[in-house]
């Protein structure tokens, strides 16, 4: 089960698509969406979202960070086919997703989306339509 609202947010050591390390200390406001897998429909679709609406998040100062199972490779491969202009961070040993409760039995991240202040969670999406879900969470910001 996601890790609810008002629960600290586990802190994040990994590496991004270019395999540069990457710590969060969600220092301001941070969105962190897990998704399933690279290159599948869904995770296209809601990926190219946050893309197409980048800046407006960046205009409110709220980082975005996108977190799978996959490795490294993987997300730059995904990164580079679709422009994606935000940082995907890599879970191969799923120690991330296991954190936030997002870890589904099959082994690959839940489709949930968490927005972060000063290092708590204040918004949790648990089920999420990849659809329209980057104007929802733009939606939600403006409450937080």
């Amino acid at each position: 089960m996601a890790l609810a609202e008002g629960t600290l947010a586990p802190r994040i050591e990994t590496v991004d698509q270019n395999n540069k390390r990457v710590a969060l200390d969600f220092r301001g406001v941070t969105v962190l969406y897990f998704y399933p897998k690279d290159d599948t429909p869904g995770c296209t679709t809601e990926a190219c979202s946050f893309r197409d609406d980048l800046s407006e998040f960046v205009r409110r100062g709220v980082k975005v960070y996108g977190v799978s199972t996959d490795d490294a490779e993987s997300h730059k491969k995904f990164a580079q086919k679709f422009g994606l202009n935000f940082a995907l961070l890599a879970d191969p040993e799923k120690k991330i997703s296991q954190a936030y409760g997002v870890l589904s039995e099959r082994g690959y991240a839940q489709r949930v989306t968490f927005i972060i202040k000063d290092g708590v969670i204040v918004r949790v999406f648990p089920k999420v339509s990849p659809d329209g879900h980057s104007r929802e969470v733009l939606q939600a910001l403006e409450t937080i």
